[in-house]
């Protein structure tokens, strides 16, 4: 979940603060097996807001060492998600405003597969040249290097959710003609360099997590109009098993003000992960709603899904896991013995 709460410009734009420090510590002093960093930028125009984190300099790895250390001696593995935002890049925080961030207030121009906008309150960015999609390579390759520099456990390419991969992979918003774009080889092609890239620099010991969305939405909706869907989807992720992907991390939607599921309940997007599992031989993990110990459990026992990804949950409860284990196994394991005097809680 991004905070939205680095410094926007400057020697420290992108870096970690205090703020990220007590956020992602207290997640995992709250019992959580893995804690993944929010949405990290490759290159500066991949941020999504001005105030994003990122991972293109070596100070941002610096300042994300203390923390992952931290996270360690609380007892949680760390992940980091590598992203660009494409044509969602350069917006406000949430709650300062809608769309596109002016350049005289920190903006700049979003780059992306074509030059269609996500609408009509973000910029219409610039059509990505040959050496544009090579630099966006090197971005999360160089970025995968810096994520083990400073003690990450796993690293996770963000695919999903109407970010830059997820715009070459859907024919909505790829309408390239050469080499990137096209059929589905081709609007699939940028997606597996960057595994590829990120794989070869982490080498084979270190995890690689791929978040997908599994649709747009559309075909879901009834909408007559060629986009992303899940057969796609099951077929991408077997091409991310071949190539080393370790866990296909499923979500959905996100690529345009369209692609949203037109009803929201507890686990309203496992089937979806449910279908790239068929597909794959890998792990696959799910979210969406996930809100209590016995709803996550039964996606497991079931065999739905091989792990439970939880976001708004652990914003509202940071000690949601160790709750959640109570509840399941009579004690948790990680518990600051210090915060004793609550237990027991279930």
């Amino acid at each position: 979940m991004c905070m939205y709460s680095a410094e926007p410009s400057g020697a420290s734009a992108g870096c970690p603060t205090d703020f990220h420090l007590q956020h992602l510590a207290s997640r995992a002093g709250g019992g959580a097996g893995l804690v993944m960093v929010e949405s990290t930028a490759v290159l500066p125009v991949g941020r999504i807001s001005p105030w994003d984190l990122g991972l293109w300099n070596d100070a941002q790895a610096d300042a994300f060492a203390p923390i992952v250390d931290l996270c360690h001696r609380l007892g949680a593995a760390v992940g980091v998600q590598l992203n660009h935002a494409g044509r969602k890049a350069g917006t406000w925080q949430p709650w300062a405003g809608a769309g596109s961030v002016p350049a005289r207030d920190g903006g700049w121009l979003p780059v992306a597969p074509s030059a269609r906008p996500f609408d009509d309150q973000h910029a219409t960015p610039r059509a990505m040249t040959a050496a544009d999609v090579v630099s966006v390579v090197e971005g999360f390759r160089s970025a995968a290097r810096r994520a083990l520099e400073a003690g990450f456990d796993v690293v996770e390419i963000h695919g999903a959710h109407g970010y830059l991969l997820h715009q070459f992979c859907s024919p909505l918003t790829n309408q390239r003609t050469d080499e990137w774009g096209g059929d589905f080889e081709g609007r699939v092609r940028l997606p597996l360099a960057v595994v590829d890239a990120v794989r070869e620099e982490v080498g084979p010991d270190v995890p690689v997590l791929y978040r997908v969305s599994a649709t747009d939405w559309f075909s879901e909706n009834g909408i007559e109009e060629e986009s992303w869907t899940v057969e796609q989807t099951q077929r991408f992720a077997a091409l991310l098993e071949e190539r080393g992907v370790d866990l296909i991390d499923v979500s959905t939607g996100g690529l345009t003000p369209r692609s949203r599921p037109t009803r929201l309940g507890p686990g309203y997007q496992v089937h979806f992960a449910e279908a790239v599992k068929q597909a794959v031989g890998i792990p696959v993990s799910t979210v969406g709603i996930i809100v209590d110990a016995d709803q996550a459990e039964e996606v497991l026992v079931e065999g739905r899904a091989d792990a439970v990804m939880v976001a708004r949950e652990l914003l509202r409860d940071p000690y949601a896991p160790a709750r959640w284990q109570a509840h399941l196994d009579g004690a948790p394991t990680r518990f600051p013995v210090q915060y004793s005097r609550a237990l027991p809680f279930r």
